[in-house]
């Protein structure tokens, strides 16, 4: 079977939390942003390519095996750290937990360097000036710069909806933002801030 796309749990949140304080402590934060994006290639090639989603999550391929594969296929393309990971997870049977710790690390990461990942869902997909407003919005409230991710679901019969790590927001943000949206879509973004230059020209 292939890998399976799962939330994170304690255990992904363990091997996370190890593999984060080896890449940095290895080469500091940088280092550490290196290797996520090493991992989230190799998810991405997992979701591209079910035979090698299998030959990582399938339990019928013994260990032994595989981690000879894995070393013929990464070593001197991937970091060392990324490919004693990966050569860790198989002889712990784990690399089916993957996706789960290489999200639980993406969250490490991102708090390191002060950002937060936020999911922004809107029943119709928003243009580029909305994102902006709306990622200026979240950066004023939460203090931290915004990775944000927009998602679409028609079945939504207005506002927004929005989760940052696993959780759900508020519900007074999120009507914030609704309220926000409602009236990008009836005055449009520019007109709206033009309202806010205003609004900060009349404090100053």
């Amino acid at each position: 079977m292939p890998l399976i796309e799962t939330q994170p749990d304690a255990l992904a949140e363990v091997y996370a939390r190890s593999l984060f304080e080896l890449a940095e402590a290895d080469g500091g934060r940088d280092h550490a942003e290196a290797i996520l994006g090493e991992l989230e290639d190799i998810l991405e090639l997992a979701r591209e390519d079910r035979m090698f989603s299998e030959f990582l999550a399938t339990r019928v391929i013994p260990s032994v095996s595989r981690d000879g594969s894995l070393v013929r296929i990464l070593e001197g393309r991937a970091d060392g750290l990324t490919l004693r990971f990966l050569r860790l997870l198989n002889r712990k049977g784990r690399l089916g937990h993957l996706p789960a710790i290489v999200e639980a690390y993406e969250d490490l990461v991102q708090a390191a360097f002060g950002r937060v990942e936020v999911d922004l869902f809107t029943a119709e997909a928003i243009d580029d000036a909305t994102r902006r407003t709306f990622e200026a919005a979240l950066r004023d409230r939460l203090g931290k710069e915004i990775i944000l991710h927009t998602y679409t679901e028609p079945a939504m019969l207005g506002g927004v909806k929005l989760r940052i790590g696993d959780q759900l927001v508020d519900d007074s943000l999120a009507s914030q933002l609704s309220r926000m949206r409602d009236r990008l879509t009836s005055e449009g973004a520019s007109a709206l801030r033009s309202r806010a230059d205003r609004a900060i020209e009349d404090a100053g």
